[in-house]
């Protein structure tokens, strides 16, 4: 088994957002600091999903309320902003909350598949690797995997650094 993500670099972050609030003070509205996160759950899956969302490919993710539960953090907002970084820890991209539904994992239609950017964009691809993916992950939270669970799907614009920002 490959060793896990390095921690977030917080400090690194906390610059990153710093700099976004100073340029973009109209769209960096959160009371809060955003979160410091990471895609996926081991480096290679992390840097792949970051490189989609660096190159344009990745804007949607989904997220089982019981992660957002078992790490103690909020769930999204429309407009909030999350902080994602590569699997060094480092941040690279501020994300802005564009879109989010709470959903049964069968809920997901092929237009979010298509969305999240990931292996060949299809829906049969999205229901194989998520269900993978969670059957994974759960057991790590305290979860048992259940087609039932509710699932965030959200929709996001790469807020920031400007070489690769959407608006």
């Amino acid at each position: 088994m490959s060793a896990g993500n390095a921690p977030v670099d917080d400090a690194a972050a906390m610059t990153l957002w710093a700099e976004y609030r100073a340029a973009r003070p109209d769209r960096a509205l959160d009371p809060e600091p955003p979160s410091v996160e990471v895609f996926g759950d081991h480096p290679a899956l992390t840097d792949e999903l970051l490189g989609l969302v660096l190159d344009g490919t990745k804007r949607a993710t989904a997220t089982l309320v019981a992660e957002f539960r078992s790490e103690r953090e909020p769930l999204p907002r429309v407009g909030s902003h999350w902080i994602a970084c590569d699997s060094a820890g480092r941040p690279r991209a501020i994300l802005r909350s564009t879109e989010l539904r709470i959903g049964p994992f069968s809920s997901v239609d092929a237009a979010f598949a298509y969305d999240e950017g990931e292996d060949d964009r299809t829906l049969a691809s999205w229901i194989d690797n998520h269900r993978r993916y969670w059957q994974r992950v759960c057991p790590g939270i305290g979860v048992e995997w259940r087609e039932d669970l509710d699932v965030m799907f959200e929709r996001f614009e790469v807020a920031w650094p400007p070489e690769v920002a959407d608006v």
